[in-house]
């Protein structure tokens, strides 16, 4: 019997050929009706049989190749269709359905653009359903032509026929168009009157000039990757020393001829985000690329214009943002021609607008799985559908961070997490961040009920929160910067608002810690609402505080003095073991380490890393980028040579995971795991530690190096790398190879943090039900939305880079009740803890994530690992938002 029934479909499921996917299975199926896209949702009204209805139905469960369907469902319509199926006039409104992130360029396209006599033969701009712009030209919703910045180009006769024919790939592909009616290649800079643009930009490149290219998102600075003197040229006019630069390579065959990409790396380069993936550099490009580093970002050609100038070129470009350093992303033509000028010596571009700055997107392979490292084009604005429970709580805008700032939004129980916007503190930025906002408030039709923020107040991206806050007559909930890493990681994994309590282990650069110090690596027992501090790394003074952050021979100094005493400090210094102290003023920062004055104590991995750079001196003088000396500090310990064959490290795994590289490569050298799964370190009643976590570290060739594990006079488990440094210095007295400390290091921290874990579990199940003081600290969320007792902190100030706090505000806990009695008071006790969750920039390390993972998985638990958000602050604002969503239904409960 024939009937009528309302299909209707959300998720990311416009600007995808969505409803041309549906018009071609209906009309497959012999059904009536038609197909429409509305504002929230696409809406599919089918007459026909139910066999049919039912044969559609799982058609659009699985939708097209780029769709991302959350959800269908069916209800009976009264309405009668007869007659074609057809696509019906698109509906206006605010998306609450997703539009999908830019496509790269697809095969039919790329043969377009390469068969003369077809008439998209060397045009720039080619697209279909299936790729080109999509979320860099939206302007609004519904997602048709006239909402797009394509909206001034007419049609001709020829695309629109395409566009009107159901069985052509382009129908209803909005950026359709073609050289007689799209937008127009141009060439401002030296070049032959006439000549084509593409023709001038090659003969620029080949001579070694540096090209301003418009790409999807924005500007690109391009040269030759070949030339070293390019290069050289290109860093000295952006002020950009050592920073990497991304390398752009015409196909997959191109990344394994300059460069030595994994299996699931070229899988990565091939999906239809086309990021920049981090891959073994080779000799076949110039070190300059990445100075002191064994990886190079590679890219492939995302778009027709990308892939004619490969093509005419024959070799790989760099490709970096058009922009002045740490400035935003020139996207405006007029913009690129003033600010790019004294950088680059010609522009190529076309007259499309780009609607939004969209960064190039970045990921990793990170012990055998991809990482997100920076959402940009290609990724955002796909959204995280949230675990179930979250699409009860009230929407939330939380702001995220400072450094690699991005906010998110939740509603509906999905979280949209902002593309990367860059640095608050530079110029430019925060302004870009303002105006990116309001642009997602409006284009998605989010309403938040509260703001959430990080608990540092100086901030910016706080004192942003705060002022939208009392704009919009919203409460503000301040979210302790550790925490928010790992519920970012517990939400993209499926944990829903109540679940149980998990162990995380954060560790970065620094974030505020609520006793007012810096933190870095922590072990928080926790689930959305609540947390316990349950471990860190021994504290060290940071002298200089801000200053220590960026130049690595500060914290050496602090890390030597503070494990093995000023003076044996010294008689390094005058063996000449450490250059990196030489000629420094020692007794000044002493002086400040002595009095406290301008020197916070920090339990920082990251400027742990920075310390054992310095130490092997792989580490600058001062940093140029984030991370830079402990990325050098990872690529030394690659160099290690592997164990030898009769000394296997104990406990390695039969195999790696299946889209890990193979077993041969540095990637598996440190992935080792203890004997056996059914013994962890014993707790003595002095509070020490042993056990074969500790007592059998993974192979290596100082076998003593290691960290030990004690408690720590507030209760907190803490990992002293004392003995780490004494055995560092005498090895390097001895002429042990600077890698192979640098690898014993990976090892021994991947030692002692699986220990620290194993530790937490343990004294977790001998508590039961019964409570325990020793897991201190709790630093639940906080909200501003009620009075409440100050935290403690030290008497000075620091700056954000330190994020140590001076005089908190009130801020009162968010927590299940009285917290007296530690976390088995809050029933923490009721589960045995089995989750692992990671998270903090620091994670990003393969060698280390890839050595402790391998432990905690062999000692029976399981390990949660960032990958749709990043792992450092990119991530940030996708954990507030979920601590914020949990804590405001527990206040309203």
């Amino acid at each position: 019997m024939r009937a009528t029934e309302r299909m209707t479909v959300t998720g990311s499921v416009q600007g995808v050929g969505f409803r041309p996917f549906v018009w071609r299975k209906a009309h497959a199926l012999a059904l009536a009706g038609q197909v429409r896209n509305r504002g929230d949702h696409v809406e599919v009204l089918a007459t026909g049989t139910k066999a049919q209805r039912d044969s559609l139905m799982d058609a659009l469960r699985e939708g097209p190749p780029h769709a991302h369907v959350d959800s269908v469902s069916r209800a009976p319509d009264q309405r009668v269709f007869t007659g074609p199926f057809t696509i019906a006039t698109s509906e206006a409104g605010a998306l609450h359905s997703g539009i999908v992130p830019d496509l790269a360029l697809c095969p039919a396209c790329r043969a377009d653009i390469n068969t003369p006599g077809t008439r998209r033969w060397r045009y720039a701009l080619t697209c279909c359903a299936d790729c080109g712009p999509r979320f860099s030209i939206v302007t609004g919703f519904p997602y048709d032509r006239a909402n797009t910045t394509m909206a001034p180009y007419t049609l001709c006769p020829a695309c629109r026929a395409e566009y009107e024919n159901p069985a052509d790939r382009r129908f209803h592909a909005e950026p359709v168009a073609c050289l007689a009616c799209g937008p127009r290649l141009r060439y401002t800079g030296p070049a032959t009157p006439g000549e084509d643009p593409l023709d001038s930009a090659t003969h620029l490149l080949r001579t070694g000039g540096i090209l301003a290219i418009k790409g999807t998102g924005g500007y690109h600075l391009a040269c030759l990757a070949t030339d070293t003197a390019a290069i050289a040229t290109l860093r000295a006019r952006k002020h950009r020393p050592t920073k990497p630069l991304a390398v752009m390579v015409a196909d997959t065959a191109a990344a394994s001829a300059f460069a030595a990409p994994s299996a699931a790396e070229l899988h990565l380069l091939h999906d239809a985000a086309a990021p920049i993936v981090t891959v073994r550099a080779t000799a076949a490009l110039p070190e300059s690329l990445a100075p002191g580093l064994d990886r190079v970002g590679l890219m492939l050609a995302y778009t027709p214009l990308h892939a004619l100038l490969l093509a005419q070129l024959g070799q790989p470009l760099v490709m970096t943002s058009g922009n002045r350093s740490g400035a935003p992303q020139a996207i405006e033509d007029a913009e690129a021609l003033h600010d790019l000028a004294g950088i680059a010596d010609g522009w190529l571009y076309h007259d499309r607008r780009i609607a939004r700055r969209l960064d190039d997107s970045v990921c990793a392979i990170v012990a055998g799985h991809t990482m997100t490292l920076r959402r940009g084009r290609g990724l955002a604005p796909r959204r995280l559908p949230l675990p179930a429970g979250f699409e009860t709580l009230p929407p939330v805008l939380a702001m995220g961070g400072d450094l690699k700032a991005a906010f998110c939004l939740t509603q509906n129980g999905q979280a949209l997490l902002s593309h990367h916007l860059g640095d608050l503190q530079a110029q430019g930025v925060e302004e870009t961040a303002r105006q990116a906002l309001a642009d997602y408030r409006t284009l998605f039709g989010l309403t938040p009920a509260l703001v959430a923020v990080d608990a540092h107040p100086d901030y910016i991206s706080h004192r942003l929160g705060a002022a939208l806050s009392q704009q919009m007559a919203l409460p503000l909930h301040t979210v302790w910067h550790h925490h928010a890493h790992i519920a970012a990681c517990m939400a993209e994994h499926g944990l829903g608002p109540d679940t149980a309590p998990v162990i995380g282990l954060a560790l970065d650069g620094t974030g505020l810690g609520p006793d007012g110090t810096a933190w870095g690596c922590e072990a928080l027992l926790c689930d959305y609402r609540t947390a316990y501090h349950a471990g860190r790394l021994a504290r060290v003074p940071m002298p200089g505080a801000d200053r220590a952050a960026r130049e690595p021979w500060r914290m050496l100094l602090a890390h030597l003095d503070t494990a093995l005493g000023p003076h044996a400090t010294e008689q390094a210094v005058s063996q000449g073991l450490l250059p990196a102290l030489h000629n420094r003023p020692l007794d000044a920062l002493r002086a400040m380490i002595r009095t406290g004055l301008n020197a916070p104590l920090c339990s920082s991995a990251g400027r742990l890393f920075d310390a054992m750079a310095a130490l092997l001196d792989v580490a600058p003088e001062r940093l140029t980028h984030e991370g830079e000396a402990a990325m050098r500090l990872e690529t030394l310990a690659r160099q290690a040579p592997p164990p030898p064959p009769e000394m296997p490290p104990p406990g390695t795994s039969s195999g790696p995971p299946p889209d890990s590289p193979p077993d041969n490569t540095p990637h598996h050298r440190l992935a080792t795991a203890p004997d056996s799964a059914t013994c962890p370190p014993v707790l003595h009643p002095s509070g020490t530690v042993s056990g074969p976590l500790l007592d059998r570290p993974p192979y290596s060739a100082l076998p003593d190096m290691a960290l030990t594990l004690a408690r720590a006079a507030d209760g907190v488990w803490e990992l002293n790398p004392a003995p780490l440094w004494a055995v560092a210095l005498a090895a390097k007295a001895r002429g042990v190879p600077a890698c192979t400390i640098a690898a014993g290091f990976h090892a021994a921290l991947a030692a002692g943090l699986a220990s620290l874990v194993m530790v937490v579990v343990r004294e977790h199940a001998q508590a039961g039900g019964n409570t325990t003081g020793q897991i201190s600290s709790q630093i639940s969320s906080r909200t501003g939305s009620k009075a409440g007792n100050p935290t403690s902190a030290p008497e000075q100030a620091f700056g954000p880079e330190t994020q140590a706090l001076a005089s908190p505000a009130p801020l009162p806990d968010c927590t299940l009740g009285d917290t007296a009695g530690g976390p088995q008071a809050h029933g923490f006790a009721q589960a045995p803890l089995r989750t692992v969750v990671l998270g903090g920039g620091v994670m990003a390390n393969d060698l280390l994530v890839s050595a402790l993972v391998a432990r905690l998985e062999a000692a029976g638990l399981r390990v949660l690992r960032p990958a749709f958000a990043p792992p450092g602050d990119g991530g940030l604002a996708l954990g507030q938002a979920v601590i914020a969503a949990a804590c405001a239904r527990l206040e309203t409960d």
